[in-house]
């Protein structure tokens, strides 16, 4: 049997659940334990599949093709394994499931209820990934605040969990706030105690809280947590802020986390930490020797989560290259052909984001243009490689009408038009081209060069692609395709050849960039960005 961890939270939400437990996998994974980790969310989609950027950050996908939250990906990025659509479990999934079940007729005629009916599915879900001996440590990071009328059912469940299972193999760790107000200049303990409170009085106890803060917690502010709140003095762990989140697992580390966590859980058979390969990355992180501006055009820059995923790539991929990425965030919607120069002046690199819609389209493809035509180091990742197609069909080809039919189903010259398995789809949930697929590289190509291998595999989430009835024609004109499914045909890489580096991908490479595993594409565009800020 597996031994079970639940991470909450309380006081405020974005206290850095994910994080956490992230810190935590990554200290246990170091010692050589097996963990993974798991997001169960309180929210009533089935998951953050149609959800605005806006509204959750961008959308995760797992290599099994799991529209997740965005959590997962910190998961992978530390843990450097990949989850699955077991990894991430919805209040929608949930009750989706037991209305199905109910319709099938599976409950004889009983009355389906909160209790037990909706508890037991989370608990099938929460205890899955610790059934088949894979893992010695599965951790799950209930989403929300303890007191929201929606996580409750959550909360019921770890309740049971810790009433079920023997007291050595569950564990429960609660995330709080201690705020520091400065006029009064003290730390305040009283909104953990009533986080703290409201947890137990749902019949939850933890075993260790962690309190982020802005100023260091005494050894008196630590004693008065864990007498009002009833754990151990050492029990109580300080969670300052980090200048980087690769810092977190050291942070912890140094609070003895990992060790209250083995001698609570009675793990006998452990090794000393080997964090040698993480330190290198935060050696190297810390200490850059230059500094690069990477554009990154978008639609949705007010809201960073919503690149989540292609920020930290940068981070992996700056470490690896040794150098710190500035990432300038232009928006998309105010990039025009008269002021193209103004907003993309001291870049050394320009990235076209993922999107969906029409709004900033027109920007998109002016960047594009920009890149192309001033020798800028260019990388498009999914729409930003539809956005390379449509710029190179209308500029170089002469389709001056050219676009995709997604934002003109009446083009006379659609380039990139919608996937064939798409065109008879009409829920919108889960249906699109998603997890990870084969894609064959063309030797003698920049692709070639970045990846070394001819076959590899990347993870999709996207409707429409490049029109190979046009196929012939862009190579003529000089646009290499250089990737491709070697199923479906479906154009997965372009590039020019005569540029100092433009590459278009229709998948999502940030997907797979890990601390140890930077994903190649983003390390070689800094490396071009790098030399651009050379020369």
């Amino acid at each position: 049997m597996a031994k079970y961890i639940f991470v909450t939270g309380g006081v405020t939400s974005s206290l850095g659940k994910g994080i956490i437990a992230a810190s935590l996998a990554k200290l246990l994974q170091a010692r050589g334990i097996t963990a993974t980790i798991q997001k169960f969310d309180p929210y009533i989609n089935v998951d953050p599949g149609t959800l605005n950027p806006y509204e959750h950050g961008e959308c995760y996908v797992t290599e099994d093709g799991a529209e997740t939250d965005l959590d997962l990906g910190h998961y992978e990025r530390f843990l450097n394994i990949p989850t699955s659509q077991a990894n991430n479990v919805t209040t929608g999934r949930i009750y989706q499931t037991v209305i199905n079940k109910e319709r099938a007729g599976e409950f004889l005629g009983k009355t389906v209820q909160v209790v037990p009916h909706i508890t037991d599915e989370i608990k099938h879900r929460m205890l899955l990934l610790g059934k088949d001996g894979k893992y010695d440590v599965v951790i799950t990071e209930i989403g929300g605040t303890v007191g929201d009328i929606e996580s409750l059912p959550f909360v019921e469940t770890v309740r049971q969990i810790q009433w079920e299972l023997p007291e050595e193999d569950v564990m429960v760790v609660h995330l709080t706030l201690i705020p520091y107000l400065k006029a009064a200049k003290e730390l305040k303990t009283k909104p953990t105690q009533h986080s703290v409170r409201m947890l137990s009085e749902t019949g939850v106890h933890p075993d260790v809280i962690v309190c982020r803060t802005e100023e260091p917690l005494n050894d008196d502010i630590k004693r008065k947590i864990a007498l009002f709140c009833n754990v151990k003095p050492g029990a109580v762990i300080e969670a300052a802020d980090a200048s980087t989140i690769y810092e977190v697992p050291l942070l912890m580390q140094k609070e003895k986390l990992d060790e209250i966590v083995l001698k609570k859980l009675n793990i006998q058979n452990y090794s000393a930490p080997d964090l040698t390969k993480w330190n290198v990355f935060l050696t190297k992180l810390k200490n850059p020797k230059s500094t690069i501006n990477i554009g990154l055009i978008g639609k949705y820059i007010e809201l960073q989560d919503a690149y989540k995923s292609i920020l930290e790539s940068f981070i992996h991929a700056g470490a690896m290259n040794e150098v710190k990425v500035n990432v300038v965030n232009v928006h998309s919607e105010n990039i025009t052909a008269a002021n193209v120069n103004e907003q993309l002046k001291g870049l050394h690199g320009l990235l076209v984001a993922p999107g969906f819609g029409n709004r900033g389209i027109e920007g998109k493809i002016i960047a594009v243009q920009y890149a192309r035509e001033n020798k800028l180091p260019f990388f498009g990742i999914c729409l930003g490689m539809q956005m390379a197609v449509i710029e190179f069909a209308r500029n170089v080809m002469g389709l001056v009408q050219a676009h995709s039919v997604e934002m003109d189903p009446n083009s006379p010259d659609p380039v990139i038009n919608m996937m064939e398995e798409q065109k008879r789809i009409t829920m919108m949930g889960g249906t699109m081209r998603l997890g990870s697929y084969p894609c064959t590289i063309t030797k003698d190509s920049l692709a070639y060069s970045i990846y070394g291998a001819t076959e590899i595999n990347e993870r999709h989430r996207h409707r429409y692609e490049f029109n190979n009835d046009y196929l012939t024609a862009f190579h003529e004109k000089g646009m290499v395709t250089s990737g491709v499914n070697p199923a479906s045909g479906l154009v997965e890489i372009v590039e020019l050849p005569n540029h100092p580096f433009f590459i278009g991908v229709q998948y999502h490479p940030e997907l797979k960039s890990t601390v140890e595993a930077p994903a190649p594409l983003f390390v070689h565009f800094i490396a071009a960005a790098k030399k651009q800020a050379q020369a």
